[in-house]
């Protein structure tokens, strides 16, 4: 599973815990659905300032390690 999987499933796992709809994520990170779809499917190439501001509204971070 590539890292990009990885987040994807793990963003999936906290928006379903935390009762939202793809929708729902979208408005409250200020980003599209087609990018919550894109992070959550590992497709396309959704920008870090995507990925941080998903995580941010779900309490996760995104870590950088080596």
């Amino acid at each position: 599973m590539s890292a990009l999987e990885e987040i994807g499933l793990r963003i999936q796992q906290a928006r379903k815990e935390n009762s939202l709809t793809q929708e729902q994520l979208a408005e409250l990170a200020g980003i599209s659905e087609r990018t919550v779809r894109a992070i959550e499917t590992a497709t396309g190439n959704p920008s870090v300032n995507g990925l941080l501001a998903a995580a941010a509204v779900l309490g996760l971070r995104l870590v950088v390690t080596e």
